[in-house]
């Protein structure tokens, strides 16, 4: 039983964010204090500096990361959100939603270990190139019967939710996965598969379930099946 809790504790690592390293208040009031902005950077796509002065279209800046003083077309600077917001859950939420603010989002809880996060009705996945201890049988019951806003971003929120809408509704339901070569489509897809294998077979599901599930997979932007399979309803 304290291997099963242990393992669970190291998932969740990767699983629900630090709320006690955000939204600190000498943060909050250093972002205030220091009027905290991104700018276009070479190495970093995009840099926190704090505005020091405009001049007509253009404003001085000072890098956050060595105190060097810039001019940046006014048009190119774009607003920080404010620390309660970092490693925000579901970027929809962000005050300030731009290009910058999204990327940085997505960086801060990638090095996190967070490979996860929501956009709306999207879920953003970033291939971390290395097993997680967050795909077990106790992931999956965490998840199972869940609303998405009652937990972290995963997969398995979107499976949960896709299976039960087919459950209500009586209506197939898809789950489209796109990416770039590597970007981890087929690993997510079997996660899926992997989901709704163990929510169908369950017998709690078997009582609730007349029609078994059939999961489809098609080639995007083609239409060919790469292949299915027919979940049992029991």
């Amino acid at each position: 039983m304290a291997a099963r809790v242990a393992q669970r504790d190291t998932a969740e690592r990767y699983l629900f964010v630090d709320r006690d390293s955000v939204g600190n208040p000498a943060t909050q009031a250093d972002w205030t204090a220091k009027r905290l902005v991104w700018v276009p950077s070479e190495r970093h796509g995009f840099e926190a500096a704090s505005l020091r002065e405009e001049r007509g279209d253009e404003v001085l800046v000072e890098l956050a990361e060595n105190g060097r003083q810039v001019l940046v077309p006014k048009h190119e600077v774009q607003k920080m959100n404010p620390p309660k917001f970092s490693k925000v859950e579901d970027m929809a939420e962000l005050t300030c939603l731009n290009e910058a603010s999204v990327l940085h989002n997505l960086k801060d809880r990638y090095y996190s270990g967070l490979i996860y996060t929501y956009s709306g009705l999207f879920c953003v996945v970033i291939n971390p190139y290395k097993n997680l201890p967050i795909y077990t049988e106790q992931i999956v019951e965490m998840y199972r019967g869940k609303k998405r806003h009652e937990m972290p971003p995963h997969i398995y929120a979107i499976s949960e939710a896709a299976y039960r809408s087919m459950l209500q509704d009586r209506e197939d339901q898809s789950i489209l996965c796109t990416g770039e070569s590597g970007a981890g489509k087929t690993e997510n897809t079997k996660k899926v598969i992997q989901y709704l294998a163990h929510v169908a077979s369950s017998h709690k599901a078997r009582k609730e379930q007349s029609v078994p599930v059939r999961v489809q997979l098609r080639r995007p932007g083609t239409g060919h099946p790469w292949g299915g399979w027919v979940l049992p309803a029991g």
